[in-house]
């Protein structure tokens, strides 16, 4: 699999560092990363991500409201979810928004590998 460029968006420093850690161990690249939806936007008008991972819970503008802008915006983009907020409801409304695939917090790095493998295919 070629190396994708990947964007990450999640208000915890913590969370994205550690993301960043297995996407790159998996042999990707993160372009970007975003604290909230309104700079996850901001960003997204500068670089073109293969695959952005999405958390819902953030301040400004949740991953819900970002989803739906990006779908507007950026309808070719592969968005991944990777949020505690793993209710059916939750899980549902993501994937009704365009979401590709879900991840639920606490993950491990064979669910971001699986997640990376369904967005390379389509």
């Amino acid at each position: 699999m070629n190396e994708l460029r990947i964007l990450i968006a999640d208000d915890s420093k913590f969370m994205r560092k550690l993301i960043r850690k297995i996407i790159e161990g998996l042999g990707h690249r993160v372009i970007g990363e975003a604290s909230n939806g309104e700079e996850l936007i901001s960003l997204l008008e500068s670089i073109k991500p293969d695959i952005i991972f999405l958390d819902i819970n953030m301040p400004e503008m949740d991953g819900l409201k970002a989803l739906k802008y990006i779908r507007q915006k950026v309808p070719e983009a592969k968005v991944i979810i990777v949020s505690a907020l793993a209710q059916d409801s939750v899980i549902e409304e993501a994937k009704k928004l365009g979401a590709l695939h879900f991840i639920s917090k606490p993950f491990t790095v064979n669910k971001f590998r699986e997640a990376i493998e369904i967005a390379a295919k389509g």
